[in-house]
Protein backbone atom coordinates (compact mmCIF):
# COMPACT_ATOMS: atom_id res chain seq x y z
CA UNK A 1 0.00 0.00 0.00
CA UNK A 2 2.40 2.63 0.90
CA UNK A 3 4.39 1.66 -2.39
CA UNK A 4 1.61 2.38 -4.47
CA UNK A 5 0.95 5.81 -2.62
CA UNK A 6 4.52 6.67 -3.44
CA UNK A 7 3.92 5.82 -7.11
CA UNK A 8 0.83 7.67 -7.13
CA UNK A 9 2.33 11.04 -5.73
CA UNK A 10 5.65 11.63 -7.11
CA UNK A 11 8.16 13.93 -5.45
CA UNK A 12 7.05 16.99 -7.62
CA UNK A 13 3.86 16.64 -6.16
CA UNK A 14 5.25 16.40 -2.90
CA UNK A 15 3.77 19.40 -0.04
CA UNK A 16 6.48 20.83 0.58
CA UNK A 17 6.82 23.09 -2.36
CA UNK A 18 9.14 21.10 -4.44
CA UNK A 19 7.18 21.63 -7.68
CA UNK A 20 7.78 25.22 -6.76
CA UNK A 21 12.00 24.37 -6.83
CA UNK A 22 11.88 22.79 -9.94
CA UNK A 23 9.94 25.42 -11.43
CA UNK A 24 12.65 27.56 -9.94
CA UNK A 25 15.64 25.29 -11.62
CA UNK A 26 14.04 25.60 -15.14
CA UNK A 27 13.48 29.64 -15.37
CA UNK A 28 17.17 29.95 -14.11
CA UNK A 29 18.69 27.25 -16.45
CA UNK A 30 16.13 29.14 -19.50
CA UNK A 31 17.29 32.60 -18.48
CA UNK A 32 21.62 31.41 -18.67
CA UNK A 33 20.57 29.83 -21.86
CA UNK A 34 18.57 31.88 -23.66
CA UNK A 35 19.40 33.72 -26.41
CA UNK A 36 19.58 37.85 -26.41
CA UNK A 37 16.78 39.51 -28.67
CA UNK A 38 17.33 42.97 -29.41
CA UNK A 39 15.08 44.48 -32.13
CA UNK A 40 16.02 47.37 -34.12
CA UNK A 41 17.11 50.28 -32.22
CA UNK A 42 17.83 48.09 -29.09
CA UNK A 43 20.93 45.99 -31.24
CA UNK A 44 22.28 49.95 -32.58
CA UNK A 45 22.52 51.22 -29.10
CA UNK A 46 24.82 48.02 -27.79
CA UNK A 47 27.90 50.27 -28.31
CA UNK A 48 26.12 53.39 -26.46
CA UNK A 49 26.49 53.54 -22.89
CA UNK A 50 28.48 50.30 -22.41
CA UNK A 51 30.33 52.01 -19.82
CA UNK A 52 27.28 52.74 -17.94
CA UNK A 53 26.06 49.55 -18.27
CA UNK A 54 28.60 47.69 -17.29
CA UNK A 55 28.56 49.88 -14.25
CA UNK A 56 24.85 48.71 -13.26
CA UNK A 57 25.77 45.02 -14.40
CA UNK A 58 28.65 45.36 -11.18
CA UNK A 59 26.42 47.19 -9.01
CA UNK A 60 23.41 44.44 -9.27
CA UNK A 61 25.99 41.83 -8.87
CA UNK A 62 27.75 43.48 -5.62
CA UNK A 63 23.98 43.95 -4.39
CA UNK A 64 23.15 39.89 -5.68
CA UNK A 65 25.86 39.06 -3.95
CA UNK A 66 25.15 41.11 -0.40
CA UNK A 67 21.63 40.00 -0.40
CA UNK A 68 22.25 36.35 -1.44
CA UNK A 69 25.28 35.90 1.33
CA UNK A 70 23.88 37.76 4.00
CA UNK A 71 20.48 36.07 3.74
CA UNK A 72 22.41 32.40 3.40
CA UNK A 73 24.34 33.43 6.17
CA UNK A 74 21.63 34.49 8.46
CA UNK A 75 19.64 31.60 8.10
CA UNK A 76 22.16 29.30 7.91
CA UNK A 77 20.86 26.72 10.38
CA UNK A 78 16.99 27.06 8.30
CA UNK A 79 18.14 26.82 4.77
CA UNK A 80 16.88 24.62 2.70
CA UNK A 81 15.87 24.74 -1.14
CA UNK A 82 12.17 24.04 -0.22
CA UNK A 83 9.96 27.00 0.64
CA UNK A 84 8.39 24.80 3.47
CA UNK A 85 10.34 26.13 6.36
CA UNK A 86 12.34 23.32 8.02
CA UNK A 87 10.81 22.00 11.48
CA UNK A 88 13.44 23.61 13.72
CA UNK A 89 13.33 26.94 12.13
CA UNK A 90 12.55 30.17 13.38
CA UNK A 91 11.36 33.49 12.64
CA UNK A 92 14.51 35.84 11.78
CA UNK A 93 13.74 39.30 11.66
CA UNK A 94 17.41 41.02 11.71
CA UNK A 95 20.14 41.56 9.63
CA UNK A 96 19.32 41.74 5.91
CA UNK A 97 15.70 40.36 7.00
CA UNK A 98 14.85 43.66 9.06
CA UNK A 99 15.12 44.98 5.32
CA UNK A 100 13.47 42.85 2.92
CA UNK A 101 11.57 39.06 3.65
CA UNK A 102 13.25 37.22 1.18
CA UNK A 103 16.73 38.16 0.01
CA UNK A 104 17.59 35.03 -1.66
CA UNK A 105 14.80 35.74 -4.04
CA UNK A 106 15.85 39.19 -4.34
CA UNK A 107 19.42 38.33 -5.00
CA UNK A 108 18.32 35.94 -7.96
CA UNK A 109 16.06 39.24 -9.21
CA UNK A 110 18.85 41.71 -9.08
CA UNK A 111 21.48 40.06 -10.83
CA UNK A 112 18.73 39.22 -13.79
CA UNK A 113 18.00 42.43 -13.49
CA UNK A 114 22.03 43.39 -14.13
CA UNK A 115 22.10 41.38 -16.80
CA UNK A 116 19.31 42.84 -18.57
CA UNK A 117 20.17 45.60 -18.70
CA UNK A 118 23.93 45.04 -19.60
CA UNK A 119 23.33 43.09 -22.75
CA UNK A 120 20.05 45.03 -23.35
CA UNK A 121 18.06 41.62 -24.26
CA UNK A 122 14.35 42.09 -24.56
CA UNK A 123 13.90 38.24 -24.44
CA UNK A 124 15.60 38.18 -20.37
CA UNK A 125 13.67 41.51 -19.14
CA UNK A 126 10.70 39.45 -19.99
CA UNK A 127 11.64 36.24 -18.52
CA UNK A 128 12.64 38.39 -15.45
CA UNK A 129 9.13 39.30 -15.47
CA UNK A 130 8.25 36.08 -15.18
CA UNK A 131 10.80 35.55 -12.80
CA UNK A 132 9.40 37.97 -10.77
CA UNK A 133 5.93 37.05 -10.52
CA UNK A 134 6.86 33.24 -10.23
CA UNK A 135 9.15 34.37 -6.89
CA UNK A 136 6.05 36.49 -5.81
CA UNK A 137 3.67 33.46 -5.68
CA UNK A 138 6.62 31.46 -4.34
CA UNK A 139 7.06 33.54 -1.46
CA UNK A 140 3.36 34.34 -0.83
CA UNK A 141 3.10 30.33 -0.75
CA UNK A 142 6.12 30.01 1.57
CA UNK A 143 4.84 33.24 4.06
CA UNK A 144 1.47 31.31 4.16
CA UNK A 145 3.58 28.44 5.64
CA UNK A 146 5.58 30.42 8.30
CA UNK A 147 2.17 32.08 9.28
CA UNK A 148 0.84 29.36 10.53
CA UNK A 149 4.16 28.04 12.80
CA UNK A 150 5.00 32.10 13.79
CA UNK A 151 1.57 33.76 13.87
CA UNK A 152 3.79 37.12 14.59
CA UNK A 153 4.97 36.72 10.75
CA UNK A 154 1.64 38.99 9.82
CA UNK A 155 3.23 41.89 11.76
CA UNK A 156 6.80 41.27 10.39
CA UNK A 157 5.37 41.35 6.85
CA UNK A 158 3.22 44.75 8.12
CA UNK A 159 6.41 46.38 8.23
CA UNK A 160 8.99 45.06 5.94
CA UNK A 161 8.71 44.52 2.11
CA UNK A 162 9.13 41.53 0.62
CA UNK A 163 11.88 41.81 -1.94
CA UNK A 164 13.31 45.23 -2.68
CA UNK A 165 13.80 47.18 0.69
CA UNK A 166 11.09 50.46 1.04
CA UNK A 167 9.37 49.44 -1.97
CA UNK A 168 8.09 46.11 -2.77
Amino acid sequence: MNNQKKRNNPWWHGKKGEHLVLLQFLILVTFVILPEWRPGSLHNMQAVASELRLGILAVCGLLALLFGGLGSHTIREYVTPLPYPVDHNELVQHGIYAYVRHPLYSSQLIAGLGWSIYTLSLSHLLLLAVAFLFFDVKASKEELWLTERHPEYRTYAAKVKKFIPWVY
